[in-house]
């Protein structure tokens, strides 16, 4: 399998050159990075100009590829980039930032956006009422987004999301200053569509919530990958260690090597009447 991650002059290099290293450390030497221009946008909205392809063409010249495929679509580029809506239904992005429209209820927010996707209004309604449940906004389907909390305003913009059943979902940071209620309902629903089928590309500082909801793990610094790997694998590599600091005068040489020998003692300083002991 070969992945090209392109970029044009509407793109983030920044956030492209992230993704490079991410699928670099997955797929190795079958990733190609195609630069097309400088932008000076700095947003990661531009997530969604990112296009990751599988072919069997090598070069880097991007108008000499005549079909790609992704998720399992072909795009035809010699055909006015057939195929390329088929592929956008498939994807579904959540923003930290709430995008709705303020002159529509809940309801008519969520099919608004799933109705940009499913034109069938019977599979519509269905799909509409499956992200209300989802998400629980069952009790809130004819309020305005001004009359509901930030909790609620956040499950609302999952539920826009993620209406036309998306098989790729990404979610950025969507639990940032939630309330704990509403934060355990958008866990539980991602929980779901992981559960259900979906790959979700989850992004947060909030450690606890990537050991409920990830299969796997990426820990980024500066862009670049420094430690990847299932919950497991990660604690085996983290060094965890505890320090007891203890005021002492005249220690011997003799006690302290005494000390040493302890199997959950990492390390000992002695230093002007201060010890200091690291300790598993």
């Amino acid at each position: 399998m070969r992945i090209i991650i392109v970029s044009d002059n509407h793109g983030n290099q920044n956030i492209l050159k992230i993704l490079y290293h991410i699928y670099s450390s997955l797929y190795k030497d079958n990733v190609k990075f195609i630069h097309l221009g400088d932008s000076q946008t700095t947003s990661i909205n531009d997530l969604n100009n990112f296009i990751c392809v599988k072919g069997n063409n090598d070069t880097l010249d991007l108008p000499k590829f005549q079909r790609l495929t992704v998720l399992d679509k072909r795009i035809h580029f010699s055909h006015g980039d057939e195929g390329l809506d088929e592929i956008k239904k498939d994807i579904g992005v959540i923003f930290q930032e709430v995008a709705v429209f303020q002159e529509l209820t809940v309801y008519e927010n969520i099919d608004y956006f799933c109705g940009l996707y499913i034109n069938d209004k019977e599979i519509r309604r269905k799909y509409v009422m499956d992200a209300i449940n989802l998400v629980g906004l069952n009790d809130f389907i004819k309020f305005y987004p001004k009359e509901l909390s930030g909790g609620l305003l956040r499950r609302l913009n999952i539920a826009c999301g993620i209406a036309h059943k998306p098989k790729l979902i990404f979610l950025d940071e969507p639990t940032v200053a939630v309330d704990p209620q509403s934060r355990n309902n958008i866990l539980d629903g991602i929980k779901k569509l992981r559960d259900e089928g979906a790959t979700i590309v989850y992004t947060t500082h909030y450690m606890e919530e990537v050991e409920i909801i990830c299969d796997r793990i990426i820990i980024l610094d500066k862009g670049k990958i420094i430690a990847k790997g299932t919950t497991d694998e990660l604690k085996t590599l983290a060094k965890l260690e505890e320090k007891i600091t203890v005021e002492v005068k005249n220690i011997s040489e003799e006690t302290l090597k005494e000390i040493k020998e302890f199997k959950t003692v990492l390390d000992l300083s002695y230093q002007g009447n201060t010890l200091v002991i690291g300790k598993r």
